[in-house]
C-alpha cells in the first residue's frame, strides 16, 4: 500500500530541495535549472513566473475552447514552482503561504480586499 504523503509534505520537501540549491546552499549553476534562476536572482525567476501564470491563462483558454484540461494542471504546476522559487529566495516557506490561506477561510474575498486596502490606508498614516 502507498504511503499517504500530504500536499503540505510535499510542498515542504520541495522547497527543501530548491533551499538547497541557493547560492550561499552549493547550489551548482552548472547542474541545477533552480540554482540558475536563484544565481540570476530576482529578475530571473519572477519572470518565469510571470510566464508561467500566462500559460496558466492560455491553458484554461484552450480548456474552453475544447482543449486538454490536464494543460491546467501542468501550468499551474509550473506556476507554483516558480512561486516557491520565490518564496526561497524571499525566505518563506509554502506553509506561510497555507497559513494565510488558512486564515482567509470563512471570509468573504471581497471583505478580505476591504481589510487589506484598510490596513494599508492606515500604514501610510501612520
Amino acid at each position: 500500500m502507498p504511503s499517504q504523503v500530504s500536499a503540505a509534505d510535499s510542498l515542504a520537501a520541495l522547497s527543501r530541495v530548491i533551499e538547497s540549491r541557493l547560492p550561499q546552499n552549493g547550489g551548482d549553476v552548472t547542474t541545477s535549472y533552480v540554482a540558475r534562476l536563484l544565481h540570476r536572482g530576482p529578475d530571473a525567476f519572477l519572470k518565469k513566473i510571470g510566464e508561467e501564470a500566462t500559460e496558466v491563462v492560455m491553458a484554461a483558454k484552450d480548456a474552453d475552447a475544447g482543449g486538454d484540461r490536464r494543460k491546467i494542471v501542468n501550468e499551474v504546476a509550473d506556476l507554483w514552482f516558480h512561486c516557491m522559487i520565490a518564496l526561497v529566495h524571499y525566505g518563506l516557506a509554502p506553509a506561510d503561504v497555507v497559513a494565510e490561506l488558512e486564515r482567509r477561510v470563512g471570509t468573504s474575498g471581497i471583505e478580505e480586499k476591504a481589510l487589506r486596502k484598510a490596513l494599508a490606508r492606515d500604514g501610510e498614516d501612520s
